[in-house]
């Protein structure tokens, strides 16, 4: 009798049932759910005082916000997010229609006119903006993937975010604006333009930086108000005027040295008592500095490097270039905005209006960010599902 051929032991590691595979990114979850908790817990405590007889107005709001954009961000992690692609000129006309519509009929604030107000809600383009441009310039690159390294593909790319930076800038909302032109620019590196082009864009955002901040004043001409030129280099002198401009990063440093390791807790007095203007919006960051101390501060930039590093992560496997353009985005407008938002609560960056990602109160930030996220968790989707189709290829 034939003795059967012994067969090599198989070192092909076993795909785990499908009963078992998540549908999403579990770690980015856990980052956006530790974040949004953090958001309603300092809340709590920050805006009680703000509207006299409901201590949980904001917070009761703010949950409704987080509660929506979980739910958009559930639905469009089930969406293919190669199919937005086909949608590029739909998305960036909806982008400067928004904005448009904003400044025609938004409701004027404080010398800027930001939102359209609803009876439940109002509605920031330039927020929304954010996620619309990262898709939209996305499919543009992909579409020039032959030209990358051509001069006419910079130029495109980035007059295709200029004009609605302008536009938000006009409102004026500078900090979004400078948004848009980070998007653009992290979207050029990743897909691989020319040095040259990336440091020539350099060059001219110092260069033009220089004419309306330094030469363009000492001519007589005002490209910016004079509160935004103030606001912008105040923390450069932030003693030379503590009253008016430098106010609030004055405060926002007392507030955040004095939580110390551990924070006041109840205890605090600087933000409860709105020594720290806007300190549920722009300047959160010192209500956690002061309320939770070191302690609390840097779990929530533990929480925020856990998120980029997802987003970076989601970059590397994705299955086309489309998918990896649309996390590089992502990845380049959380990483600016909390970098620009805890720096100007801290004295080290000017005061730009940039929201910092979950934690600050407001429907279309949270929703927003909450939307971009659901992006990364198509493209790990889609990615997962692409190599394990192509490990059943390999295996049989």
């Amino acid at each position: 009798m034939p003795l059967s051929p012994i067969k090599p032991p198989d070192d092909t590691p076993v795909a785990p049932p499908a009963a078992l595979r998540l549908p999403f990114d579990p770690l980015t979850t856990l980052a956006v759910v530790g974040l949004a908790v953090c958001s309603l817990v300092t809340l709590a405590a920050a805006t009680k005082n703000l509207v006299p007889g409901h201590p949980r107005y904001y917070v009761n709001r703010q949950a409704v916000y987080l509660g929506v954009g979980f739910l958009l961000m559930a639905v469009l992690s089930r969406v293919d997010y190669a199919q937005l692609r086909k949608l590029k000129v739909v998305i960036y006309a909806a982008l400067l229609l928004s904005i448009l519509a904003v400044l025609g009929l938004g409701h004027a604030a404080r010398g800027s006119t930001r939102a359209i107000n609803f009876p439940l809600f109002s509605f920031q383009a330039s927020e929304l903006g954010k996620v619309l441009l990262i898709v939209a310039l996305a499919a543009f690159v992909v579409e020039r993937s032959r030209q990358l390294r051509h001069r006419d593909t910079t130029i495109r790319v980035m007059i295709a975010a200029l004009v609605p930076a302008m536009l938000v800038i006009a409102q004026p909302d500078l900090g979004s604006g400078m948004v848009y032109m980070v998007i653009a620019y992290m979207l050029l590196f990743v897909a691989g333009s020319s040095w040259r082009h990336l440091a020539g864009l350099a060059a001219l955002v110092a260069v033009a930086v220089a004419f309306v901040l330094v030469a363009a004043p000492a001519a007589g001409v005002n490209v910016l108000k004079p509160y935004q030129v103030a606001r912008l280099t105040a923390f450069l002198h932030p003693s030379s005027n503590p009253q008016k401009e430098g106010y609030q990063q004055q405060e926002s440093k007392i507030a955040i040295g004095a939580g110390g390791k551990t924070g006041r807790g109840g205890n605090s007095s600087q933000i409860p008592n709105g020594f720290v203007p806007e300190s549920h919006t722009d300047f959160v960051f010192a209500a956690v500095g002061e309320q939770y101390g070191f302690a609390g501060a840097g779990l929530l930039l533990l929480l925020y490097a856990l998120l980029i590093s997802r987003a970076l992560r989601v970059l590397v496997m994705a299955k086309d270039l489309f998918g990896s353009l649309i996390a590089a985005g992502v990845a380049a407008m959380l990483m600016f905005q909390v970098f620009v938002n805890v720096g100007m609560t801290i004295g080290i960056m000017p005061i730009t209006g940039v929201t910092l990602p979950l934690m600050s109160y407001g429907g279309s930030s949270v929703i927003t960010t909450l939307l971009a996220v659901g992006l990364l968790q198509s493209i790990y989707v889609q990615a997962r599902a692409s190599a394990a189709l192509k490990n059943r290829v390999l295996r049989y």
